[in-house]
Formats: structure tokens, sequence, C-alpha cells
């Protein structure tokens, strides 16, 4: 066995330990540096990360765990599932940096799960005829404004299915984030687009093979929707609903959220309007609007004599350096943009945007953009 063999194995088996959970799980594997070690070195945990308990080092002696991920790993690799732990490059980088975030991903499909632009549209599954017009048109708008992004949804009733149907038919790459394994499709009235998306996007889950979309699943799915993205959009939402706790879940990552409005009467709106009311999301119009307030406006090369002069910018460090060349090259840049192009951990670029911020070489916009003073 491999060492991303070893690593996939432990990752799966930690994810079956009782009373560990997503944020433990998480934990111990930063704190340790690999799955492998947790378990191989459980004996030393209490003394190396603390807080952990001797409940804990006594769960990972846990030999029928292990033996359910040599079954799962087989499963992966005979149905060609990329298994993907922390320590994969494709493993998403947004969602890494996420306290809660999975320690172990399935995925199946063509995507790039660290694309430059990536949004999430969510909405109700009772969704209207203004819902689903207001959801074709964004996208159709957003294919021409921003033809790379990559679009993330939860493949249920609604919005969700409209959304990833618009996507295919505007030939952008969708994504489908599940709340069962990959041995099944729910509901399965969208296998055929579940089908023609692993061709454009693909289908993404933490959960193991035979489980059921059992309710609670739903709820932690949508915490992956909304880690994983730049951006939520909420494109039609009742006073309460899924998508409400994915945009929830967003401002608690420090994602950008946004929000169609509707009529003060309907229901089916009441939630988007109410997220716009109490400043939980932004309210949005058009794809235009969405493209503008994150920064994605494709830029104009300067002219030679506007460039930045960085022989003025004294005293950089090398990741400083990075980041002035990322704003020079591709223009105003949305933090989580800048994280996956210089592949710097979002803390640590959070502390090189403001030492640049207070040296005067670079300011922040609206939406965590951030613009290179010329």
């Amino acid at each position: 066995m491999s060492v991303s063999e070893e690593e996939q194995l432990y990752s799966i088996a930690l994810t079956m330990i009782p009373g560990v959970g997503h944020i433990g799980a998480k934990r111990l594997v930063d704190g340790m540096g690999s799955a492998a070690d947790v378990f191989r070195l459980r004996n030393e945990l209490p003394d190396r990360l603390p807080g952990v308990s001797r409940r804990i080092v006594e769960a990972l002696d846990a030999p029928r765990a292990i033996e359910r991920a040599r079954e799962e790993l087989a499963f992966v690799q005979k149905k060609h599932i990329r298994c993907l732990t922390l320590a994969d490059e494709a493993y998403p980088s947004r969602l890494r940096e996420c306290e809660d975030a999975p320690v172990v991903l399935f995925f199946r499909g063509n995507a790039d799960l660290n694309a430059l632009r990536i949004v999430s549209v969510v909405g109700t599954r009772r969704t209207t005829d203004y819902g689903l017009q207001t959801c074709a048109t964004f996208l159709r708008e957003l294919k021409e404004l921003c033809p790379d992004v990559l679009v993330v949804s939860g493949l249920a009733y609604g919005i969700d299915i409209q959304a990833h149907r618009e996507a295919l038919a505007n030939s952008l790459p969708t994504v489908g984030v599940l709340a069962h394994g990959l041995d099944r499709i729910y509901p399965s009235a969208h296998r055929k687009t579940a089908v023609e998306m692993l061709a454009q996007g693909g289908l993404l889950t933490e959960f193991l093979s035979g489980t059921m979309p059992d309710r609670y699943n739903f709820i932690s799915r949508n915490r992956i929707v909304a880690g994983m993205s730049d951006a939520v959009v909420v494109v039609e939402s009742a006073e309460k609903g899924g998508s409400l706790i994915t945009a929830g879940l967003a401002g608690s990552y420090n994602r950008d959220c946004f929000a169609f409005p509707g009529r003060a009467g309907d229901t089916s709106s009441r939630g988007c309007n109410l997220l716009i009311r109490e400043n939980k999301a932004s309210l949005l119009l058009s794809a235009e609007e969405l493209v503008t307030d994150m920064g994605w406006m494709e830029k104009t090369a300067p002219a030679n004599g506007e460039c930045v002069q960085r022989s003025l910018f004294l005293n950089l460090s090398d990741e400083e350096q990075l980041v002035v060349r990322l704003l020079e090259q591709q223009g105003d840049l949305q933090i989580n943009t800048l994280v996956v192009a210089a592949n710097i951990p979002v803390h640590r670029m959070n502390a090189i945007l403001f030492e640049l911020e207070m040296k005067g070489v670079v300011r922040v916009l609206a939406g965590g953009v951030y613009q290179l003073l010329r």
C-alpha cells in the first residue's frame, strides 16, 4: 500500500470513530500531520494535543473501522472514484481552511475543485416560475461575464437542480454535493442530469457507500456547499429551509453571500428578503453585480507606464511579492482567489494582506477584494 493509499485508509477510518466528529477529526489530523499518525501514535495524543482524552485514544483502537475503511477503499478504486484527503492537492483548498472540513472526500468527475472562481447557487425545493427564471437568467449572464466559473449546488429538487441544468446548458462546469454515498443518486429523478455532470463537472460527497440520504446528512453537506465556494447565491427561499442554513454557514466561513429579492408578500421569497434586511446577504439583481462585487471583472492590462513600480515597494517578503505579482497580472482579486492562486493558507494570506495594506501597497474593497495601489 502506497503512502497516499494508507492516508486514504486511515482518513476513512477516522470518520467512523465515535465521539470524534468533524471538528475533532480535522484537529487530530492537523495536529499530528496525518490521519495515519493519529492511529499509529494514538497513545501519544494526550501529550501532544491538549484536550484529547483517554476515551478517544481507546476509541482509535478500532480494527472494525479500519476493516470497513479497507472495503470502502476497494469500492472507490473499483468505481474509479477519487478519494481526497486533506493532504491531497486536489482537495478543495477553500474548504480545507474551515475548522469542520471533512477529513476525506469522494469525487467523480472532471471539475477543478480549486478553480479560481467558484459560486454556490442554492434555494428552495418548492420553487416558483420566478425562481426558475431568475436562476436561468443569472447563469446565462454569468457565463457571458465569467466563462470559467464553477457552479456548485446540492442536486436537490427546485433551485439546486435548476442551477445544475442551466450550468450544463451554458457549458459551465457544475458540481453536485451529495448527502449520501456515490453508490446511488438521490433523488433518482435527477440521475440523467447527474450523469451529464460527470462529463462537465462532477459529484462530490463526504459519505461512504451505503449511506442513506437522511435529514441530518443534508444539513451536514451544506457546509461543503458553503465552504468550497467564494460566494453563495440564494435565488429563492422561504422563511425556513436548507438554503438559509447554507447562507448562515457562508457567513461563519467569511464567504460572501448574496440573495435575489422577491415581492413583499411572496412566502417563497421571505427567506431571501430577511437575509437582505438583516444584512446577512447582499441584495443581488444580476450576474453583473455579483461579478463586480467579487472583483471578477476581466481587467485590461495597463500600459507600461502605468504598471506598478515594484522597485518602490521596499522590504517585501517573497510571499508579499507573489501577492503583488498576482494583483499586477490579474487586477483586483478576492481573498479566496488569492489563496488558491498563491497556494497560501487563508490565515497566512490574511496576515500578508494586512502587512501590504500597512505598507500602502494594497487596499481592501467591498467583498474582501484587494486592489494594488498604483
